[in-house]
């Protein structure tokens, strides 16, 4: 049985993104150890920013967060500048003063990436899952590292990354595509269906036909994004080029 999207889109000024996004996972956020998933990348940037800038000013505190990553790219260690292990330290955990005991992050140098990924599985649980998932968006679709193909209903696991994806991402490698890693450890489709819920926030036309297909478009693993169509709590914030091909009767401005 098929049910209507419940997902919430608000399309905003590329400027506003950051703002309204925190907006969002804060008012989602429990009063207390709350717990957040992170995506890494250019496309949340914005979005840690602001809530570092308000952990700043003293308007909020998160100390008391743990933090999830999204995933990890296999064979990059917590101290390389290119692992997302080094940038939710960075760009997330310091900011907002969230202790290295309160970050769980893929473990990339494993000898045995696909226990790894179980072992990661088994944490999420541990700490009772996941309150907000952040989320970004693929221009293949993906979300996560689960590519096309990737069951619906996937837990952590060890993927093989399409040329797609790493070119992409060639730009965090100085554009050399032979330095971008072919394999990561991934959050599954299953694993972040089970957030209570799911903030994805995507900028710029190169991710607008994704995104159609991801809101719009069948429940199908071609498009891994579109499982988010079966989640009760998904609020999507795209700025006005990611949001060009939706069909503008649906879209809602704030």
């Amino acid at each position: 049985m098929t049910t209507k999207s419940a997902i919430r889109l608000l399309v905003v000024e590329e400027e506003q993104v950051g703002t309204v996004a925190a907006d969002v996972v804060l008012s989602a956020l429990p009063s207390r150890q709350p717990r957040i998933g992170v995506a890494t990348g250019a496309t949340p940037l914005t979005l840690y920013w602001e809530l570092g800038r308000r952990v700043a000013s003293g308007a909020i505190d998160l100390r008391e967060s743990t933090l999830v990553a999204l995933d990890e790219y296999v064979g990059l260690g917590q101290w390389n500048p290119r692992s997302f292990a080094a940038y939710v330290r960075d760009v997330i955990a310091e900011p907002l003063h969230v202790a290295k005991g309160r970050v769980l992050v893929p473990d990339g140098l494993a000898s045995d990436p696909d226990r790894a990924a179980d072992a990661f599985e088994e944490a999420i649980a541990t700490i009772g899952g996941i309150d907000v998932q952040i989320a970004g968006l693929g221009t293949n679709g993906h979300i996560g590292f689960n590519e096309p193909g990737s069951a619906l209903d996937s837990s952590s696991r060890t993927v093989e990354l399409t040329e797609q994806t790493r070119r992409d991402n060639a730009r965090f490698f100085g554009d050399r595509l032979s330095d971008v890693p072919t394999q990561a450890i991934t959050q599954g489709l299953g694993t972040i269906s089970r957030a209570r819920s799911i903030v994805l926030v995507v900028k710029g036309v190169a991710k607008a036909r994704a995104l159609q297909a991801a809101v719009h478009g069948p429940v199908t693993p071609d498009v891994p994004a579109s499982v988010l169509q079966r989640h009760p709590a998904v609020t999507v914030i795209a700025d006005r080029e990611a949001a060009g091909e939706l069909r503008p009767r649906e879209e809602h401005h704030e």
